[in-house]
């Protein structure tokens, strides 16, 4: 089982988005270091707008549920941009 089986099927299109946003930083030229930082707290932030988006928030425990699952599904997806970046430059080595 890989990975992308544990991030929500609405959210897999955050990794191309992710991918894309840290393309743009790399292309920039500023924060080079700090695109995998940069691209978690983006996962995250967009990651908790669908949160709020779709689930009903009743009481605390909801409230603990939707940061949970925010913050999980914007790692994830953070990690799949970051992992496709990696793929990419990888295949271009040779060995």
């Amino acid at each position: 089982m890989d990975f992308i089986s544990y991030i929500d099927g609405a959210l897999l299109v955050l990794v191309p988005v992710l991918y894309f946003i840290g393309w743009a930083i790399k292309k920039s030229g500023k924060c080079d270091g700090r695109i995998p930082l940069i691209l978690g707290g983006s996962g995250v932030l967009l990651a908790v707008l669908w949160v709020l988006a779709t689930h009903s928030i009743a009481n605390y425990q909801d409230a603990l549920m939707a940061a949970f699952t925010a913050i999980v599904q914007g790692a994830l997806c953070a990690a799949g941009a970051v992992y496709a970046n990696q793929i990419k430059k990888q295949s271009g080595k040779d060995e």
